[in-house]
């Protein structure tokens, strides 16, 4: 693999699928600054609330009492409840800190629940529908997780979705962690040549006509894509 020092996250190999110059823009050259959008402020408000009732029992804002019930049965389930939870990987894939001078890849579990050789693994959502809902991310996250604690032999993982009231499961066990990565590894192949190349190119896609700040892009606005 290439030496070339860079880290990557679920969120980052996406921005990179879908429009690598988007990337270039938004994470290496940081030229840009994507303005705050309401659905990304209120969806970080109710991080933030069911990280404190989870975890110091801080009383979850009125707002956002529709949460309740999801995080007490949560709450219920045995074992150690861990909000919020680092999780950094090397290049040869061993478990190190978040802020390693070393670490390769990135995650944060939003809940995770260890009890014995086993876990639960949450990741929260604010959006209004889960017929969209992607796993990619969750098995990523516990993928990370089998290398921080290895001595769980499954994860049973979910996608809660908080507004729509709904919950996209997902169960991995540790014996699928090499095929489990190889699947990713074609992506970040293809990531580490755009930083030893230099080349960056743009993906029309649906971002494209409203909601991409890359501006000065020859997609940007056009309407090819609607």
């Amino acid at each position: 693999m290439s030496t070339h020092k860079y880290t990557w996250s679920y969120s980052s190999i996406s921005l990179f699928q879908q429009c690598p110059r988007k990337y270039y823009r938004l994470r290496v050259a940081k030229d840009i600054v994507e303005p705050p959008q309401d659905h990304l402020i209120y969806g970080s408000a109710v991080h933030t609330a069911a990280e404190e009732y989870v975890r110091d029992g801080t009383p979850v804002p009125l707002k956002f009492s529709y949460i309740i019930p999801h995080l007490d049965a949560l709450k219920a389930l045995p074992g150690e409840k861990l909000c919020e939870y680092e999780m950094g990987l090397t290049r040869d894939f061993e478990p190190c800190d978040f802020s390693s001078e070393n670490v390769w890849f990135r995650g944060i579990a939003d809940l995770l629940i260890i009890n014995e050789d086993s876990a639960r693994l949450v990741d929260y959502k604010t959006s209004k529908s889960s017929q969209y809902a992607d796993i990619k991310q969750l098995e990523l996250l516990s993928l990370a997780a089998f290398k921080h604690f290895p001595n769980i032999k499954r994860i049973k993982a979910g996608l809660v979705f908080l507004v729509a009231q709904d919950l996209v499961k997902a169960d991995f066990d540790c014996d699928q962690q090499d095929s489990g990565w190889q699947k990713w590894l074609p992506e970040i192949q293809r990531l580490e040549r755009a930083f030893e190349t230099d080349v960056w190119n743009a993906k029309p896609n649906f971002t494209c006509r409203k909601f991409c700040p890359v501006t000065d892009c020859e997609h940007n606005g056009k309407g090819e894509w609607r």
